[in-house]
């Protein structure tokens, strides 16, 4: 169903779901909007780059460092400083935004919950305003689940909350912005910063964020105008947002420092994405026998070129000041099977006490 959204130019195409017009104000598609009007053309400079790359590595050439960054690399700077409730981030756990685990996360005891509107999320209309809603009564602490068998609620000092919203290459196909699908990125951050970013700082925290995907300093160049467009838009300081950048792409590996430097006034880390890592060796190097890769259980962390990866990302968050985080244990533990539960357990303590062992300040 498409209808107007009461914003010049901004058609909404979906079925309305409950609680739809608290997150679709008038003010906050105007915000997004705003936001799509003076970053898509970039966005899609950004995403025919990458295609003309993926050209140039099947005709034979492989990613190295850049040439002319290298004053980037040697050079003496530093992030900025990490906020208060950002500082212990040892343990990190992540999952969608529905709401029994939005309460279940934020109240694991973990150090921070990443609410995630990338990977874990199905993109369903009803999921995404759902999820906005939820994440608005989590910080206000109202949020609340009632079943048959138990009230869930918000212990008194929950996880601090960070979203993860999409990469730059997916769309929002619900919103069309002057005839055009909006980005999914600004679409999740436009709609989370706009409702969420004052009530954060008056909660004593602030808009925090992870930054899936990228695969050029120029992409998060890109994110970095977004944060100063928006803080401005919003008359909020900048340097007020904090981002952790994934690294789970080979080319995002070759440019940690520019990265960082890119986001300097807002970085608060990188992280170690490394399922996404190795798929994207495989991705990018599709046509190439030589870059064949064996079963993934052979592909531990501890096989060279993951060692490699994971050694340059803690030397490189270290010498900018700021956090290194490990990559997520795939290791599923049973309920029902008490072999299985310890197997996995094993696993995942024996993977963590390697990244503490490595110099990682954090984990998922």
């Amino acid at each position: 169903m498409k209808r107007a959204a009461g914003v010049e130019g901004v058609t909404v195409n979906a079925p309305r779901v409950d609680e739809q017009d608290e997150i679709l104000t008038p003010a906050a598609l105007a915000f997004v909007a705003a936001l799509a009007r003076e970053f898509e053309p970039r966005r899609r400079e950004l995403l025919a780059a990458r295609a003309q790359r993926q050209t140039e590595f099947d005709a034979g050439a492989l990613p190295d460092f850049l040439t002319g960054t290298w004053s980037v690399r040697e050079g003496d700077w530093h992030g900025p400083a990490i906020p208060p409730d950002l500082r212990d981030r040892r343990v990190e756990i992540t999952g969608p935004t529905d709401r029994k685990m939005v309460i279940n996360a934020l109240n694991s005891g973990a150090s921070a919950f990443m609410a995630d509107f990338e990977d874990s999320n199905t993109p369903t209309w009803q999921n995404l305003i759902g999820g906005h809603v939820n994440l608005i009564e989590a910080i206000e602490k109202t949020i609340e689940l009632q079943t048959p068998e138990k009230t869930y609620r918000l212990v008194e000092r929950p996880a601090v909350l960070l979203l993860r919203p999409r990469g730059w290459h997916l769309p929002e196909r619900h919103v069309l912005v002057d005839g055009a699908p909006v980005s999914g990125s600004l679409f999740d951050f436009g709609l989370y910063f706009y409702h969420n970013a004052r009530r954060l700082i008056e909660h004593g925290s602030g808009p925090y964020f992870y930054l899936p995907k990228l695969e050029s300093h120029l992409e998060a160049r890109l994110w970095n105008d977004v944060f100063n467009f928006a803080q401005d838009a919003l008359r909020i300081p900048r340097g007020t947002i904090r981002a952790t950048v994934l690294i789970e792409t080979i080319l995002a590996a070759f440019e940690m420092d520019e990265i960082l430097h890119e986001l300097r006034d807002h970085s608060s880390g990188l992280n170690a994405g490394r399922w996404d890592y190795m798929f994207s060796i495989i991705k990018k190097f599709r046509n190439r026998p030589e870059f064949m890769l064996p079963d993934r259980a052979q592909v531990t962390m501890t096989v060279p070129f993951m060692r490699a990866y994971t050694e340059l990302l803690v030397k490189t968050c270290h010498r900018r000041g700021v956090h290194a985080m490990g990559g997520m244990a795939a290791f599923i533990p049973s309920r029902k099977d008490p072999q299985v539960n310890d197997a996995a357990l094993a696993r995942v303590r024996e993977d963590k006490q390697r990244e503490s062992h490595d110099g990682f300040d954090g984990t998922w």
